[in-house]
């Protein structure tokens, strides 16, 4: 099976990895978790970067960091793994969902609209007409590496005392184009953002996590949160509620040693994408998307868009065709707003989502993904 997206170990993890088991140093105290928060600021340029668990972790606390309560209402794009939309409902929150753009992020324009039309500003604060509740914050993710649409929308959401929390979990290594947001990396863009390092990111640590902020306040509070709320760890006194969110010193090793080699996978990664771009714009029906023009993309997933008539399959015949040739293929996710545990929340205006889930296949990305391998899938795009 060529698999849909899986590391690439090619550098110094086995060094680093065997320091921690050397020293014992395998949990969350050790050199390499402050060596990777140091390595992400100067990769992001993040003033602080605190390293979680998962991102999920990190998506949860950063929430809370941003003054999410109970009752309030979080902005979240529909099309997108569901992990920023659980994080909401952790707090006791609501989500309201967003339609995607071309690039499969959340529409500026329209959350623009939302904005406009069915909120008002009570006592500094942005509450939704229908509903009576406080919108406390937006969770733009930059879907498969393509960075969002935030110039506008990170203004209008200021304006309302809306905070923004980026999901960038896709996005390591993604810019801004210097005539877009200065030239900053997706997560840098909000009040705080959030990184991942599962195991089919550009980037991985195993598992893990990262918040990003320039915040010092909100660095304080989230390196506070992700250590249990110690506030005197001697004597194990904790005057708040905190979690055990801290990442391991062993997955940071692994985290550091991969994050060295990000400018070289993402290379490889653009340098797959053109190729793919190529050979598929040969095929009748096929097209791969394209990432937005005003940001230098990492080219994590490969987004294939299937005009079924012209193709003469539709997405889930290509899926089955893929997969019985031994080449692991993907949906985009379902939307969120269809998902049971969210199909009472509020949504607006979906559309475009709905054509992007029906007909897109994500294909196989690994930065180890060989030029035999490629081909093969090559082939059977183009012979089923």
């Amino acid at each position: 099976m060529i698999p849909l997206s899986v590391p690439c170990f090619r550098g110094n993890e086995w060094a680093y990895v065997r320091e921690c088991l050397d020293t014992g140093w395998v949990s969350s105290a050790g050199k390499y978790v402050e060596v990777f928060e140091r390595n992400i600021c100067a990769a992001t340029g993040a003033k602080y970067a605190i390293a979680c668990a998962s991102g999920t972790a990190a998506l949860h606390v950063a929430l809370r960091v941003a003054g999410v309560m109970p009752g309030d209402e979080v902005i979240v794009p529909t099309l997108t793994f569901i992990a920023p939309v659980n994080a909401v409902r952790y707090l006791q929150a609501e989500p309201v969902f967003m339609d995607c753009d071309d690039f499969y992020n959340m529409d500026a324009e329209k959350t623009l609209a939302f904005l406009a039309e069915e909120t008002e500003q009570r006592d500094g604060h942005a509450f939704h007409v229908k509903t009576g509740r406080r919108i406390a914050a937006a969770i733009p993710v930059h879907v498969f590496g393509n960075a969002a649409d935030l110039a506008a929308l990170s203004e209008a959401c200021r304006t309302r005392n809306i905070r923004i929390v980026e999901d960038a979990s896709e996005s390591l290594g993604t810019r801004y184009a210097p005539s877009m947001l200065g030239g900053r990396h997706t997560g840098t863009i909000g009040e705080i953002g959030c990184l991942s390092f599962n195991g089919n990111k550009i980037v991985t640590s195993g598992g893990g996590g990262m918040i990003l902020t320039d915040n010092p306040d909100y660095a304080d509070r989230a390196r506070y949160w992700t250590t249990q709320a110690k506030d005197d760890a001697i004597r194990y006194i904790h005057h708040d509620v905190g979690y055990n969110y801290r990442m391991t010193n062993m997955a940071a090793a692994l985290g550091v040693a991969q994050l060295e080699q990000l400018d070289a996978f993402c290379e490889i990664k653009k340098a797959r994408f053109e190729a793919y771009r190529d050979a598929v714009g040969e095929i009748e029906g096929l097209n791969l998307a394209e990432p937005p023009s005003y940001a230098h993309c990492n080219h994590w997933f490969h987004c294939l868009q299937i005009d079924a008539e012209r193709y003469g399959t539709d997405r889930d015949g290509l899926l089955d065709r893929l997969n019985n040739a031994g080449i692991q293929a993907r949906p985009v996710w379902h939307p969120n707003h269809w998902q049971r545990p969210y199909r009472n929340c509020r949504r607006w205006r979906i559309e475009r989502a709905l054509r992007l889930w029906e007909t897109t296949v994500n294909l196989p990305c690994s930065a180890g993904l060989s030029d035999r391998q490629f081909e093969q899938v090559t082939e059977a795009l183009k012979h089923g």
